[in-house]
Formats: structure tokens, sequence, C-alpha cells
């Protein structure tokens, strides 16, 4: 298992490195420049800015110092922020996206095991039926357009919630909800196909001639061998909540790194986007290994090879 961690480990750095290197030549080719405005900026200013912030070095120059800086934990200066670097606005920002993106998959877990179990057990009821409507409706409807009814509707017509702030808890409710939504949705569809599948099979039918009781049987058994289908889904899932959480925090106006990117690629602030960028990445890789981990402890197969 060691090896296979280690092995794991190499290929999220070679991943690490070949998405700072294509956010790297894509930025150099993208049009326009990083000065570019409504308002054009004399030459010359432009040419002291490029001097001051080493744009106007050979591009494997400026490749090298970026991949310097990536390795000492320093991603530059900000092009808009002038008094603040990618790495401080980072560190202020990140803590509040982990929270926001811990939140939503405990609210998806909470949400799709009770829904999922309960869809399985009761097939083809009225139970089941109102749960794979709501699973549709929670699949289909966009971040954006369910943040916003949720705002026009909890907390403007209701009041019972505020929006617009990130201050408590209870602020945190809607944006949770929002961007929890889908992935419940998802995995409460997954785990009512997988458990449908474990009731037909024979080690559930043998539990139950035996005698055992029925929650023993459901959870046990027949859970336990429907969790590895939901481990396996867990990566994509939580690139589809960060990704998702750019949009969330610009909607509900949350101080998070999503939003801090959506305002750098208007704003055309390479270091801020290449930072943001590389960290979900970081992010990412690192969440494949651990849900790798929890495979090799769920699949006894998997650890015995």
């Amino acid at each position: 298992m060691a090896s296979l961690l280690l092995k794991r480990a190499l290929h999220g750095v070679a991943v690490i490195w070949v998405v700072a290197t294509l956010t790297f030549a894509l930025l150099r080719l993208a049009p326009g420049g990083p000065f570019d405005s409504e308002r054009r900026l004399p030459p010359e200013v432009i040419a002291n800015l490029a001097a001051k912030y080493h744009l106007d070095e050979a591009i494997w120059r400026q490749y090298l110092r970026y991949l310097t800086g990536i390795a000492l934990g320093d991603f530059g200066p900000s092009y808009k922020y002038l008094d603040r670097g990618v790495s401080e606005i980072i560190r202020e920002t990140l803590p509040t996206s982990a929270l926001l993106g811990a939140m939503a998959i405990l609210f998806a877990l909470l949400v799709s095991f009770p829904f999922g179990l309960c869809a399985a057990y009761y097939r083809d009821s009225a139970i089941d039926r109102i749960c794979m409507l709501t699973t549709t409706l929670g699949i289909s409807l966009p971040s954006f357009l369910l943040g916003a009814f949720l705002i026009w509707l909890v907390a403007l017509q209701l009041g019972w919630l505020q929006a617009g702030r990130w201050d408590t808890w209870m602020s945190a409710v809607l944006p949770t909800v929002t961007l929890g939504a889908a992935p419940a949705a998802y995995l409460t569809a997954l785990l009512r196909s997988t458990l449908i599948e474990s009731f037909g099979e024979d080690f559930v039918r043998t539990a139950r001639a035996k005698g055992l009781k029925e929650s023993v049987v459901v959870i046990k058994h027949a859970l336990s061998h429907s969790l590895i289908p939901v481990l396996t889904v867990m990566g994509p899932l939580t690139a589809a909540l960060l990704t998702g959480s750019f949009v969330v925090e610009f909607v509900f106006a949350i101080p998070g790194m999503g939003r801090f990117f959506i305002t750098a690629v208007t704003d055309r602030d390479y270091p801020l986007i290449m930072g943001v960028t590389l960290v979900y990445t970081a992010l990412l890789v690192c969440t494949n290994l651990i849900v790798d981990l929890l495979y090799t402890v769920v699949d006894p197969r998997i650890r015995a090879h």
C-alpha cells in the first residue's frame, strides 16, 4: 500500500507541474497584456510596469522565476492589489473557501445517505419517487440559479436568513445548501442504484437467511458494500465543489478564493490567476490521495494488492 501511495503522490506532483506549465503558457499566449484596460496607458508607463514585474525578460527566464517562486511558496505580487502579494491573498481567503467546501461536502453526505437508503429500501414507492424527483431537480438546477432563488425566497421574501454576509454560522446556511445541493443529489442517485444492486446479491440474501436483524443486513452488509462506488466519485465531486464555489462565492459575496479568481480573470491579474489555479490543483491532488487511501481501507482487495 505504501508503494501505491508513493506512486500516487509522485503522479500528483507531475500533475501540479503540468498545470503550472500550461497555465503559464496559456496566459502568455492570451491576446492583450496584463496592463491593457479601457484607459490606455502611455507606453513609458507600460514599459516601467513590465520592468517592475520582470515581464521584459525572456520567456524562459520568466518561467524559471515562476517555478522557483512556486517551490518556495511565493506566487509573486498581484497586479491589481499592489500592497498585497498573491500568497498573502491566498492565505487570507483559503480558509473561507475550505470551510465552505467542507460544509458543502458534509451537507451532501448527511442528505444523500438517508435519502439514498430510503429510496433504495422502499423502491418504487411514493418515498422513492419523491426522492428521485428531488434528486433530478438538484442535479438539473445550476448553482447560480439555485442561489439566486434561495436569496429571493429565504432572505428577501421570508426573512429567515440574511444573504451577502459571512460573519455568522447562519449566514453560511444558504451558500452551503446551494453548493452542496448538486453533489447531494448525485450521491443520492448513486447510493440508490448501488444499494438496489446490493440487496439482490447473494451475501445479502445469506445474511437474511441467517436471521440477522434487518438493520444489520442493510447497514453492515449492503451499505458497506455500496461505499466503494461512492468513494470512487468523491474525487470528481470534490472538483465540482471547488469549481462550483467560484460562482457561489460570487453570488453570495463571500470573501473566498473563488471570488478573487473571477475578479482576477476580468482584471488580467496573471499571478493571482496562476496562484489560485495551482492551489486548487494541489487541493484536488491531496483529495484524490485521501480518497485512494480510504479506498484501500474499504476494499480489502486493493490493500492486499
